[in-house]
C-alpha cells in the first residue's frame, strides 16, 4: 500500500509551523513579558545619581510592569562594570541598565573595553538630564568661583578636587573648568559620587563637581558650600547660587541617565519598556519629588536617545583630546 497523499498545503503549512515552534525568538514573545522580576544594573556605588533617580521610580514601574523591580549597584571603571554584566546578558529583558553620560564618554576615553558600548548595548529611552553642582567643603576658603579661580592661579596644583573616577562626568567637568579659566587643580578620582561626596564632606577634598540631585540636601543643610551650577542660567531650586558662566563665559555640563538593554533586545520588548518607564516618569507625584531633587524627565523615543548617545560620543571625544585625559 502506497503512501497516503498529502496536499501541497499541508506540507507548507505543517513547515512553516515546525520554523515557528524552531524560532527561540517566538518562544521569547510566546510567553508575555515579563513573567518574572526585572533586575536593573545601576553601575554605580549607593548614593550616587542613578540610585537617586531610581529609588522613586522602583514601586511605580513594578506597578505598571506587575513585576518587581530589583535595583542592583555594580560600580567600578566609570559605570563600565556594570555596563559590561548587561551587555552580556541575554536579550531578554530581565537585565537592564540605568547609564549616564558616562558611556560616550568611555567610547572616546578608552582604547580597550571588554565591550562595545555603541554595539552591545540597545538604547531604550533617555529618562532625565540633570545639571551639576561645583561645592566645596565648608572649611574652605573660597565661596565663589572667582574667589576660586583666584586661589587656584596664586598656588596653582595645590587645590585638590574629588570626581567619581578618572573619565567621568565630574572629573571632565573640573578639566574643562581649569582650561577655560587658566588654572591648575589636583585630582583624586573615587570610585563614585556617593564615595566623593562623603571625601568633600569630611574635608578630604577641597572641592568637586556633581550632580545637583546628588547633593541638594547637604547643600541645602548647609554641609557643603555652593560655589556655582554648571547650567548656562540659574537654577530655580537653588536661585541664590550663580551659575559657573557668570564668571567662565559659556561654560556649561549636564549629564543624562537613560535606559538601555542589551544588544539584539526583541523590538517588541524594546517598546513595552520605553511605554512602561515613559508612564512612570510621567506620573504627577513621581515627576514632582524628580524635580524637586534637581532632575529634568524627559523620556524620549529610543531612535532619539540613539542620536543623543552617538552625538555625545562625538563631543565628549573633543572634549577629551583637547584636555589630553587618558584612561589605558
Amino acid at each position: 500500500m502506497g503512501a497516503p497523499h498529502m496536499k501541497p498545503s499541508f506540507i507548507l503549512s505543517t513547515l512553516i509551523i515546525s520554523l515557528i515552534l524552531l524560532n527561540p525568538l517566538h518562544l521569547l514573545h510566546a510567553q508575555e513579558y515579563p513573567n518574572k522580576p526585572i533586575r536593573i544594573i545601576l553601575p554605580f556605588p549607593p548614593g550616587g545619581g542613578a540610585d537617586v533617580l531610581m529609588r522613586p521610580l522602583g514601586k511605580t514601574l513594578t506597578e505598571i510592569l506587575g513585576q518587581p523591580i530589583l535595583l542592583d549597584n555594580r560600580p567600578g571603571a566609570n559605570g563600565n562594570i556594570g555596563a559590561e554584566i548587561v551587555a552580556k546578558s541575554p536579550p531578554d529583558g530581565y537585565t537592564l541598565l540605568v547609564g549616564n553620560s558616562s558611556i560616550p564618554i568611555s567610547v572616546a576615553l578608552y582604547s580597550q573595553l571588554n565591550y562595545d558600548p555603541l554595539k552591545d548595548l540597545t538604547p531604550i529611552t533617555l529618562l532625565t538630564n540633570t545639571p551639576s553642582l561645583l561645592a566645596a567643603n565648608p572649611q574652605f576658603k573660597a565661596k565663589t568661583v572667582s574667589e576660586l579661580i583666584a586661589m587656584a592661579k596664586k598656588s596653582p596644583g595645590q587645590i585638590n578636587y574629588g570626581s567619581a573616577g578618572i573619565g567621568s562626568t565630574p572629573h571632565l567637568g573640573m578639566e574643562m573648568l581649569s582650561m577655560a579659566s587658566g588654572t591648575k587643580f589636583t585630582h583624586v578620582p573615587y570610585k563614585g559620587s556617593g564615595p566623593a561626596v562623603t571625601a568633600a564632606l569630611g574635608g578630604e577634598i577641597d572641592v568637586l563637581i556633581t550632580n545637583t540631585s546628588t547633593i541638594l540636601a547637604q547643600v541645602q543643610a548647609g554641609k557643603l558650600t555652593p560655589l556655582g551650577t554648571t547650567t548656562l542660567k540659574r537654577t530655580p531650586l537653588l536661585p541664590s547660587v550663580p551659575a559657573i558662566s557668570e564668571t567662565v563665559n559659556g561654560f556649561e555640563l549636564n549629564t543624562w541617565y537613560g535606559l538601555f538593554g542589551p544588544a539584539n533586545l526583541p523590538k517588541q520588548i524594546v517598546n513595552k519598556l520605553n511605554i512602561a518607564f515613559t508612564q512612570a516618569i510621567n506620573t504627577p507625584e513621581i515627576k514632582q519629588q524628580l524635580v524637586l531633587m534637581a532632575y529634568d524627565p524627559d523620556p524620549s523615543s529610543p531612535e532619539a536617545f540613539a542620536k543623543l548617545l552617538l552625538n555625545d560620543v562625538a563631543l565628549w571625544s573633543n572634549i577629551i583630546k583637547s584636555t589630553g585625559i587618558t584612561a589605558d
